[in-house]
């Protein structure tokens, strides 16, 4: 079913790599417009070049965007504006994960996950509804994680981040359920993507095994894939979603179903 975003104008953040891009690809292949943010300049130029080439009549475009920087959101949903006449859609993707637990964790590793995880996330909704009710409505899918539902010990702002990431998505989601905009969040598990390797690679045998143990617990026993979450947005960012608000879409596997 070909085109189900013909129409719409999405900005999408972290694109450069991982689920980022895997949207970008995704969503330009079923007809929207697309403008990747992210601060990776060369790796983001790429994706949408690849766009242009490998996508037939598939429109992307790359722009440098600091997620923590309201200028810089401001800066970005203009130049979308600009180029396409609109925006209609929004994908909060970028963010990172720091290890650390209660005594562990620090106050520049806190903050920096709180702003990137957190912060971005408010600032692209902020950004991103005054255009969208201008486009006569639009939707938005904050990527949360599971670990936004479930705890696990030494990742305490990345759950603390990603949490209130599920939250702001159904505050949000009420506060526009009346004027056309629709925002939900998507959990995703483990999956194969450039932060997966950045967060556990050289962490030794112990974290090596936390990783393996996540894997062994995952019903469908493998790691997910960029693409499978892109599916996910695909649908909730589709007039196929027009009665779904509010809600949150967990893509792992059946990890957390246990």
């Amino acid at each position: 079913m070909a085109g189900r975003l013909d129409g719409k104008v999405v900005l999408i953040t972290g694109g450069a790599s991982g689920i980022g891009a895997a949207h970008a690809r995704t969503f330009a292949a079923e007809g929207a417009k697309v403008l990747i943010g992210d601060i990776q300049d060369k790796m983001g130029q790429e994706v949408a070049d690849g766009i242009g080439i490998t996508n037939s009549g598939g429109q992307a475009a790359y722009t440098n965007l600091d997620v923590t920087s309201e200028k810089s959101w401001d800066d970005a949903v203009k130049k979308a504006v600009n180029m396409y006449g609109k925006l209609t859609t929004l994908i909060n993707n970028a963010g990172l994960a720091i290890m650390g637990g209660v005594t562990t964790e620090t106050q520049a590793s806190w903050d920096k996950t709180i702003a990137v995880n957190q912060m971005g996330v408010w600032y692209g909704m902020k950004a991103a509804i005054p255009e969208m009710l201008k486009a006569g409505g639009g939707a938005i899918v904050n990527i949360s994680s599971v670990y936004g539902i479930i705890g696990s010990p030494d990742m305490l702002s990345y759950h603390a981040s990603k949490g209130a990431v599920r939250l702001m998505s159904k505050a949000a989601a009420l506060e526009y359920a009346t004027r056309g905009i629709r925002i939900n969040s998507v959990h995703p598990g483990i999956i194969e993507t450039p932060i997966l390797t950045k967060t556990f690679s050289g962490g030794g045998p112990a974290v090596d095994s936390f990783v393996k143990a996540i894997q062994t617990r995952t019903p469908l026993a493998r790691f997910g894939k960029p693409e499978e979450i892109a599916y996910g947005s695909l649908y909730l960012c589709s007039d196929e979603a027009s009665f779904v608000t509010g809600a949150e879409l967990v893509i792992d596997g059946g990890w957390t179903a246990q």
